[in-house]
């Protein structure tokens, strides 16, 4: 494994010292006796004459330490220089590489990947960055794929609609009560759409407006529920619902009446004919709602996915909902504080989605 990037930079750091020292040791070593040699071959005449003693050889020597010192320092530093050039370069290249892969990453292009190079630092980078391009791609390709899905989402409304309009222009169809609650139906499929869509970019971008304000939670529940009940007996689903109060909580009512809404409108869909069990209870220091049905149930995998958007459970009848209340629903639990979560024991024992919130 290649040594840590601290201990390459320190080792590079005392190898150019290294090297400067060694560099002034050697040519102080063999510029230091020819200057002193030469000086003192200067100083001959002096010598001769009596003008040359003890103070002079003194003389010449240290004028012949500081002249080869000077040359030592010069050559010191341009070997030092190099040196650290070369050092500097084996550890910048790395950084020069995810400079570039960022560059290109922030251009689109997120099939760009960086080679992890030896130092285990500049490695977890390299995978950082990978790892955001990932993320990046596939957020991207959601993107495109919730294009597509809203377009065929809005398709089928329009078709209708475009369906009867042409019927009436040409005398198929006459704008009598039945022509219209059908385009009525159609125009409210694209109103709660283009509703929902609001509301889902209004909760990935964190900007949910919440009225937030101390509640019974056990009382949301059986207000919810006795409204619901009427319309979910007309497909034959009866509601047991085990709400003992109080529970405590901050939070919107009528965002969490809209995440049980939608819950409870699911679980009778998933249902068809029978009984979903609702229970509202408190616990370590959390209050939790349940809607338990027994209908198609979740396979494993499927058990975060139902979450996406416009993700629907294979084998599962296409119902009239957007495709993104789950999501919605997930998304208010998690501004409150809280989650949404999915239990099931597989496909065909149904499924139960708990609401958590924290209480108060």
């Amino acid at each position: 494994m290649s040594a840590r990037l601290p201990v390459r930079l320190a080792g590079a750091f005392l190898a150019v010292l290294a090297v400067g020292t060694l560099a002034s040791l050697v040519t102080v070593r063999v510029l230091a006796p020819q200057l002193f040699d030469r000086r003192m071959g200067m100083s001959n005449g002096r010598m001769m004459g009596g003008q040359f003693g003890a103070s002079g050889t003194r003389d010449a020597m240290i004028s012949a330490l500081n002249q080869s010192l000077l040359v030592g320092a010069l050559i010191a530093a341009a070997i030092a220089g190099v040196v650290a050039i070369v050092l500097a370069r084996g550890v910048l290249r790395p950084l020069d590489q995810v400079r570039a892969a960022a560059q290109l990453i922030a251009a689109g292009r997120y099939d760009v990947r960086v080679a992890p190079p030896g130092e285990p630092e500049m490695a977890a980078l390299a995978e950082d960055v990978n790892t955001l391009a990932a993320a990046l791609a596939g957020t991207e390709a959601r993107r495109m794929q919730l294009l597509g899905e809203v377009a065929h989402e809005m398709r089928t409304p329009l078709t209708g609609l475009s369906g009867y309009v042409e019927g009436m222009v040409d005398g198929v169809f006459r704008a009598d009560e039945p022509t219209l609650t059908a385009m009525t139906e159609d125009l409210r499929r694209l109103r709660r759409l283009a509703d929902d869509l609001s509301a889902l970019s209004r909760s990935d971008e964190g900007r949910l407006e919440l009225a937030l304000a101390p509640i019974d939670l056990a009382d949301v529940v059986r207000r919810t529920c006795d409204r619901l009940a009427p319309q979910l007996a007309e497909r034959g689903v009866q509601l047991d619902v085990r709400a003992p109060g109080p529970l405590p909580v901050t939070a919107d009512t009528d965002r969490i009446g809209q995440v049980l809404t939608n819950l409870l409108t699911n679980a009778a869909r998933a249902t068809g004919a029978g009984t979903v069990t609702v229970l509202a209870a408190g616990s370590g220091g959390a209050a939790t709602v349940s809607v338990a049905d027994h209908g198609v149930g979740l396979a494993p995998a499927d058990l975060e996915r139902v979450f996406e958007r416009f993700y629907r459970v294979p084998g599962a009848a296409r119902g009239e909902g957007s495709g993104i209340g789950l999501t919605i629903a997930r998304g208010i639990a998690r501004a409150h504080g809280g989650d949404l979560v999915a239990r099931s024991a597989g496909p065909g024992q149904g499924a139960t989605f708990t609401l958590m919130l924290p209480s108060a």
